[in-house]
């Protein structure tokens, strides 16, 4: 194991949960560090500049949620939530808060290193620096030109369907909650709310996604959000 392989830091309380995580991530070639509070989880982020964070909720000085909202204020570092909150209310709280991804225990350690694997490869592209081309399946966008278009075929978009669209294609495999995209596609205007979303998000699937009932390109996070595969 060296440098330069990526440095996970898990913050969880519980014990056992540290152990099971550490096993399975150096067993993978991961570096990793361990706080067992908020508190030693920031002063961690400060001292090791960790490439990803796996970040408990329940933590028993602060609310993971809090814990989140205070480092977007300094930090960029990915951070997955792993907690045994399960509820659409709680991921999205997380998820606005600035978490990039949330998984829910008890959870399979494939599923974690796949949601890993995304963010950790979005914070390596060189910011504002990318191709102005996004592609994820057959749908292929071009920022630069304002063209999109699916297996081939040009695609004729409202305005709302295009922000959108652009607005996932900026954060490709990330859960995008139905008020962050209100707030960024709508910029918050009032009357606003995730029955828009969702009604243009199904016209949108159906210009796009081979079979829209069956969507593999716009993907639904239940009573979250949408991502765009990556």
């Amino acid at each position: 194991m060296n440098a330069a392989e990526p440095l996970v830091l898990i913050i969880e309380d519980e014990a056992p949960m540290r152990r099971f995580l550490r096993a399975a991530l150096t067993a993978r070639s991961f570096r990793v560090a361990e706080a067992a509070s908020a508190r030693e989880g920031v002063v961690a982020i400060t001292a090791s500049k960790p490439d990803v964070v796996l970040l408990d909720l329940g933590l028993p000085d602060a609310d993971g949620i809090d814990v989140t909202r205070g480092l977007r204020e300094w930090t960029d570092v990915p951070i997955v939530v792993l907690s045994a909150r399960g509820r659409e209310a709680d991921k999205v709280l997380a998820l606005d808060a600035g978490a990039d991804d949330y998984l829910t225990k008890p959870f399979g350690v494939d599923e974690l290193l796949a949601r890993m694997r995304v963010v950790l490869r979005r914070a390596s592209r060189p910011g504002g620096a990318g191709s102005s081309i996004v592609e994820a399946g057959v749908l292929r966008i071009d920022l630069e030109k304002r063209e999109v278009t699916s297996d081939g075929r040009a695609v004729r978009l409202t305005p709302i369907e295009y922000r959108i669209l652009v607005c996932l294609s900026r954060h490709p495999g990330r859960v995008l909650t139905h008020g962050q995209l209100v707030k960024d596609v709508w910029n918050g205007a009032s009357g606003v709310a995730a029955h828009h979303v969702r009604v243009h998000m199904a016209e949108l699937r159906k210009k796009i996604e081979v079979d829209p009932a069956r969507p593999k390109i716009l993907i639904t996070e239940p009573g979250v959000g949408y991502r765009l595969k990556e």
